[in-house]
């Protein structure tokens, strides 16, 4: 069996890389492990072509066009050219794409196209609040007509996609994201830093950090020790390119400022131990398809508080494996982390029931094996 991932974002060395790069660096590496051929086809970030092996997962990267204008439909042929010659040499049983991917590729009879919803326009504008862009959706809606198969991260982004592009009954097989166990130690016996949150990810409206530094206004009278650290770069107000960090930093009043500390971006191989020594894990999100960053709190055993906005409640059992608070909310959100601070010994048990739901569920393994079943049953039905 031979499978075709596109993506441009497949991580390199030196270049920053988005979540579906690194999905598919790690479905990729266990696919091959079970005997699947994986190929991976996207843009390069330098304006040279190359090919490389990693993990048993080839790599072509491509050269990017740049005709003003036109970029998307000549970047569309470099990478249908590309397709072509793999198939040739390794016929492709399967090519995989996220929500816009197939909308100008042709398509070749012998081979099946998927589709897996990680998130796309029209699902984020919905949660943004915002406009939808016609470009955009003309795209994934031309995508979607083109897939033979769909698979989404969480049952909400793939209900929630169903209903905005008026999918009808059309069969969505819900396969959650990965987490690479052994990558992400069992913290939850370490010590840690009393009274520490943590927030990691892009520093923009979506993901709750506002409301969550209004939280604080809630808990530092009862917790006059209670400090924020916030792991992650800045981004754009939605559909623009106004920075959101300085409006965010403008909005904290003195009282509160001093109890929050922006760390910027931190390394990959750093979050663990910033992780381990924090009390509270908070990422109080409007909105996700299925977070990777939740997952990988949960699998080192650290109390979470998470959202109870879409799939909020699959990646989190509520009051089982952690706590789950309105992401509108700033009181709500305190009183969350004001309950985890008065039960640390209930909350330590959560964090163990956490890791091993994450072991269960969500494992790389588990994660891989179901991949595997679901490629090999369509191939069965394919002759």
């Amino acid at each position: 069996m031979h499978i075709c991932f596109l993506t441009s974002e497949f991580p390199k060395e030196g270049f920053p890389h988005g979540g579906v790069g690194s999905f598919i660096a790690t479905l990729g590496r266990e696919l091959v492990e079970r005997g699947i051929k994986v190929s991976v086809v996207g843009l390069n970030y330098v304006s040279n072509e190359e090919t490389e092996i990693i993990n048993g997962i080839t790599v072509y990267r491509l050269v990017s066009k740049k005709q003003k204008g036109l970029q998307w439909y000549y970047n569309s042929k470099v990478i249908t050219n590309k397709i072509d010659s793999i198939h040739k040499e390794h016929p492709i049983d399967f090519v995989e794409a996220t929500e816009l991917g197939l909308a100008f590729l042709p398509k070749r009879k012998e081979i099946k196209y998927v589709i897996r919803m990680h998130g796309g326009h029209h699902f984020f504008a919905k949660a943004e609040n915002r406009k939808i862009e016609w470009w955009k959706a003309f795209q994934e809606k031309k995508s979607f007509k083109k897939a033979d198969l769909l698979v989404a991260v969480s049952e909400y982004v793939g209900e929630t996609t169903r209903n905005l592009l008026k999918l009808g009954d059309v069969p969505i097989q819900v396969i959650y994201n990965p987490v690479d166990i052994s990558k992400f130690f069992d913290a939850s016996e370490i010590d840690y830093v009393k009274h520490t949150l943590l927030f990691a990810g892009s520093i923009v409206e979506k993901k709750g950090i506002r409301q969550l530094i209004e939280s604080l206004a809630f808990l530092v009278d009862e917790f006059p020790e209670i400090h924020l650290l916030i792991a992650g770069k800045g981004g754009n107000l939605p559909g623009t390119k106004i920075p959101y960090l300085p409006i965010l930093e403008k909005s904290i009043t003195p009282e509160i400022s001093k109890h929050i500390t922006f760390l910027g971006l931190v390394n990959n191989s750093k979050m663990p131990n910033l992780i381990a020594k924090s009390n509270i894990c908070c990422y109080p999100s409007h909105m996700e398809a299925m977070p990777l960053a939740w997952l990988e709190v949960l699998a080192m055993g650290k109390i979470f508080v998470g959202s109870t906005a879409g799939p909020g409640n699959e990646a989190v059992i509520n009051n089982v494996t952690g706590i789950l608070a309105n992401p509108y909310s700033p009181e709500d959100i305190a009183d969350k982390i004001k309950w985890v601070l008065d039960h640390p010994e209930v909350s330590k048990t959560m964090g163990k029931n956490a890791r091993a739901d994450v072991t269960d569920r969500f494992s790389v393994t588990v994660i891989a094996n179901l991949n595997f079943d679901f490629f090999a049953k369509q191939k069965n039905e394919m002759f």
